[in-house]
């Protein structure tokens, strides 16, 4: 069944492998399945936990036996064009290989259901005309609507190449700063793969059968309810932080979706409290390690200033 509005289709999928299939992959005998579709896709909703197989989660390369139940729940972009359009963009550095942005909070990085425009791809392609050519217009790594700071752009085919190949293997330093709830004793790494949660698709959550996420996180200040904490990245999955964090008990303040019931009283802070603080990678043409920081920005400021006047009031 397919629901089609102007920006995405949603699309689902109820289907039973033949027994003649035992012994495919499961991305082939979707492809045979699903001739609308290509294999490619096919295997990236697999990645994506879009397609289960009996209710769970596999691999592409997984064999089936047959007479298992797929289901595919997903949404599809339809081919809307991407229009440049004049807007704010806080660039902290750009070379003909690549810029490096200073994202606010509240704009939406990529235009899809729901963001039509008014996007950082919009105010790219205007500053940028040549990313048009640059698969997800050079856009190498994202951050979520509501987390401001650094990600960078490559705007060349080769620096594009590059600099995904540097992300895959973890040459990235990507380092945020986070207020959580609760009072954190100490420092630590969490090591707890990610994936697609088993029941609500939209969120992400830690699943045995998930990709492997690793966050690394630091001590920078406590408070009376809450810890203002440094975080660096190992890998690199959707929400990783925001899972990780919640995972562990500590969701972050003003989170939506993996804060619980937790609640907060400070009324001027409707987002997440993550920022993106440093970010380094070698150079795609020099080779060169370059490394930018962006300064936290003032509502997180003003958010840390009301945490310490609360401690000490309390003290």
């Amino acid at each position: 069944m397919c629901i089609r509005d102007s920006t995405h289709i949603v699309t689902k999928i109820n289907i039973t492998i033949p027994p003649e299939m035992a012994g495919y992959r499961l991305d082939k005998a979707l492809a045979e399945l699903c001739p609308s579709y290509s294999r490619g896709r096919l295997q990236q909703w697999i990645r994506d936990g879009y397609v289960l197989v009996n209710q769970t989660t596999s691999r592409a390369k997984n064999k089936v036996q047959g007479g298992e139940n797929i289901e595919i729940a997903t949404q599809i972009t339809t081919e809307v064009a991407w229009q440049a359009q004049k807007l704010p963009l806080n660039i902290l550095y750009e070379d003909e290989d690549l810029l490096i942005i200073n994202k606010a909070a509240g704009v939406v990085v990529h235009p899809g259901a729901g963001n039509p425009d008014k996007t950082l791809v919009n105010a790219l392609l205007h500053h940028a005309p040549e990313l048009e050519q640059i698969p997800r217009a050079g856009i190498i790594h994202r951050i979520d609507k509501d987390t401001s700071g650094l990600l960078v752009v490559a705007r060349s085919l080769t620096a594009h190449a590059d600099l995904v190949q540097k992300l895959q293997q973890r040459k990235f330093i990507r380092k945020y700063e986070a207020i959580v709830h609760g009072v954190m004793v100490a420092g630590s790494t969490i090591d707890a793969p990610i994936g697609r949660h088993p029941t609500q698709r939209v969120r992400m959550a830690v699943v045995e059968n998930g990709k492997p996420a690793i966050t690394h996180y630091r001590i920078i200040e406590r408070y009376r309810n809450y810890t203002h904490i440094s975080v660096k990245l190992e890998t690199g999955r959707t929400h990783q932080i925001r899972v990780h964090m919640a995972y562990k008990r500590y969701p972050l303040l003003g989170d939506p979706v993996y804060g619980g019931r937790r609640i907060h009283k400070f009324k001027n802070f409707n987002r997440q409290a993550l920022h993106a603080a440093s970010l380094g990678l070698d150079h795609p043409n020099s080779g060169e390690f370059m490394q930018w920081t962006a300064a936290l920005p003032d509502d997180i400021l003003k958010l840390l200033e009301e945490l310490k006047q609360d401690k000490q009031e309390h003290a």
